[in-house]
C-alpha cells in the first residue's frame, strides 16, 4: 500500500514552498521538486483551489502558500489531491457497499477498516508542514 505518485509530488511542492517561505515561478518549483513543469502546474491548480497555495499572475507571478506552514497538514495535501483516505474502497460513500448482509464477516472487516482509516487520517492531520521543514 502507498500514496500515489501525485500525492508524493504535491507533498514536495508544498514542502519547498515551506521550506523558501516565498514566491516561486512554477518552472524553479518544478526543478526543485524534480517534478515535470506540466505535472507540477496541475497540482499547483489543484493546491490553488484548495486554498493552500495561491498564485500570482504577470511578470512577478507565481506560487507561494496561503497559509502559514504550521497550518497545513498532510492529511489536507493528500486528500487535496486524493479524496478522503480510505483503507478500503467499500468505505468511500460515492463507491458505497453493496452487501446487504450488513452482518457478513466480510462487514466485520470493514469496520477494523474504516477504524484503521480514521487513525491514519487522524494521525495525517497532525503532521504540518512546519515540522516537516
Amino acid at each position: 500500500m502507498h500514496i500515489t505518485l501525485e500525492s508524493d509530488y504535491a507533498i514536495r511542492i508544498v514542502l519547498y514552498l515551506s521550506q523558501i517561505q516565498k514566491r516561486a515561478e512554477a518552472k524553479n518549483i518544478s526543478e526543485n521538486t524534480e517534478v515535470t513543469l506540466r505535472f507540477a502546474l496541475k497540482i499547483l491548480r489543484k493546491l490553488v483551489a484548495a486554498g493552500i497555495v495561491k498564485s500570482f499572475k504577470g511578470t512577478q507571478g507565481g506560487y507561494e502558500l496561503n497559509k502559514a506552514p504550521a497550518e497545513i497538514t498532510l492529511a489536507e495535501v493528500i486528500e487535496t489531491v486524493e479524496g478522503t483516505y480510505y483503507l478500503s474502497r467499500c468505505l468511500d460513500p460515492q463507491l458505497g457497499c453493496n452487501r446487504e448482509n450488513r452482518s457478513s464477516p466480510y462487514c466485520k472487516v470493514q469496520r477494523e477498516f474504516a477504524r484503521i482509516s480514521d487513525y491514519v487520517r487522524k494521525e495525517m492531520q497532525g503532521i504540518t508542514f512546519d515540522k516537516l521543514v
